[in-house]
């Protein structure tokens, strides 16, 4: 089982917080992005760059991600093919991406996505707030240790 984190757009707080995950479960993450980031104090902490460009990143872990790796991002293109393929998403708020809601997701974003470019709606999601992070952490948790009971 492998962690890998869409780090180009997650907030560090989340990193974080998977970070000591992965050092309390002993679960190896990897931050693939197409900029530099700051390094990890853990061994099971890798980093890949990508070249810059459109789903640079998106590309890579959809090439690397098997079966039993979980996956953390908040871009729900990302999220649909990796739950497509069988694989496991997590949403930085702590929602987990699921066959029954990724579609829908997919579907809200196309949508506000339009009536950005109309001018209809401005902005984008909230900032994320301490009770993101909670619910980010405890979802986290469950997850992986329901993920680890399940390869053993």
């Amino acid at each position: 089982m492998k962690i890998w984190i869409d780090a180009d757009a997650c907030p560090r707080v989340i990193r974080e917080i998977v970070f000591r995950a992965s050092v309390r479960l002993e679960v190896p993450v990897c931050l693939v992005a197409n900029q530099d980031l700051s390094k990890s104090h853990s061994d099971l902490v890798t980093s890949v760059r990508v070249d810059a460009g459109f789903d640079n990143a998106d590309g890579y872990i959809i090439q690397q991600v098997t079966s039993g790796d979980l996956v953390i991002t908040a871009d729900i293109p990302l999220a649909a093919r990796i739950v497509a393929r069988g694989g496991v998403a997590l949403d930085p708020r702590g929602e987990l991406y699921t066959e029954e809601n990724v579609g829908e997701r997919l579907s809200m974003r196309n949508l506000m996505q339009e009536l950005r470019m109309e001018g209809i709606v401005r902005g984008g999601p909230a900032q994320l707030g301490l009770q993101d992070r909670q619910r980010f952490a405890s979802a986290l948790d469950r997850l992986l240790i329901r993920m680890l009971k399940g390869s053993r």
